[in-house]
């Protein structure tokens, strides 16, 4: 099992994802002789995970049952522990689209987090890129090491623990890419800029408040970058669901009542009228946009380094 590579069956030190339901799933690592405790009973690695093809329905000891996932930097996203706040995949996907990352690009990063976006880099740059992430924080730094080890993409990151605003990435003129989610990201661009190669590169910076966006924006200028251009991602979800509709009788003229039913895809079924309404009505599937909604996360700057 590798986050970069698909694998057929779990094996033993693989982890999985346990998915229990839409709104339920569990990251595991497996190991001969555990046990993992669910609500519909107990998974016993030996005998229920260990040679099973991923996708497969694992009976639990109380006779309901789950399913034994591949894990995905999607499914990471939603079931890692949290060290810190992490990106979600709606900014994930601008950020990987928007710095122009593909298999064998170099990134630098900072700082590593919970490795939400860190995982999805290395997804997209495998199998011969590379991933220099940076955390301020040892104890932070040490865990996100141990994951890359424990899923199987050490061989493609690098983790330092240091500051990044004053020792920068520890590396110089190699990156294709580079995205910052620190506190002060005006701090780093100088260090960021050295870390460009020659050819010049993309370069992220996430900030939750404007203030922050201002004064970065202020330095990518000073220090030459090129098409510096914020952006705020929002995600929408609309809810489908059945609608009782009235259809009012326009008469017998050509087509009428049978006419207007025709325009809802599938057919739909007629109801009996209120007492009040006077009119049939139909029940269609229509799409609802939500009453209310997740809003600001935070912004994401892009800027171009030019050629040296």
């Amino acid at each position: 099992m590798s986050f970069v590579k698909y694998s057929e069956f779990v094996q033993e030190g693989d982890v999985v994802i346990i998915f229990i339901g839409h709104d339920s799933m569990m990251p595991i690592k497996v190991e001969s002789g555990a046990q993992t405790q669910t609500r519909y009973g107990a998974i016993r690695h030996s005998s229920d995970l260990i040679g099973q093809k991923f996708g497969s329905k694992v009976t639990c000891s109380k006779g309901g049952w789950v399913y034994v996932l591949h894990p995905t930097p999607e499914l990471w996203t939603v079931n890692l522990p949290h060290r810190t706040q992490i990106l979600y995949t709606t900014d994930i996907a601008n950020i990987t689209l928007m710095l122009d990352l593909k298999p064998g690009s170099i990134v630098c990063e900072s700082g590593t987090g919970s490795g939400s976006l860190s995982h999805a880099i290395l997804r997209t740059i495998a199998p011969s890129g590379h991933l220099h992430t940076v955390e301020f924080h040892a104890q932070r730094a040490e865990k996100a090491a141990q994951e890359f080890r424990d899923h199987k993409v050490a061989h493609m990151v690098t983790v330092r623990n240091q500051d990044v605003c004053k020792e920068g990435f520890g590396v110089v003129g190699i990156a294709d890419a580079v995205f910052l989610d620190i506190p002060s990201p005006w701090e780093a661009i100088t260090h960021a800029k050295r870390a460009f190669k020659r050819k010049g590169g993309r370069l992220c910076s996430f900030s939750p408040c404007i203030e922050q966006v201002q004064r970065t924006c202020e330095v990518l200028l000073d220090q030459g970058f090129q098409e510096i251009h914020t952006l705020e991602v929002l995600q929408r979800m609309h809810d489908v669901r059945s609608v009782t509709l009235p259809l009012p009788d326009f008469g017998s003229e050509e087509g009428g009542l049978d006419s207007a039913k025709m325009i809802f895809d599938p057919p739909s079924e007629e109801v009996p009228s209120s007492a009040n309404a006077g009119y049939p009505a139909v029940i269609c599937r229509t799409a609802t946009p939500p009453r209310e909604m997740a809003g600001h996360t935070g912004y994401l700057t892009f800027a171009s380094k030019p050629r040296d």
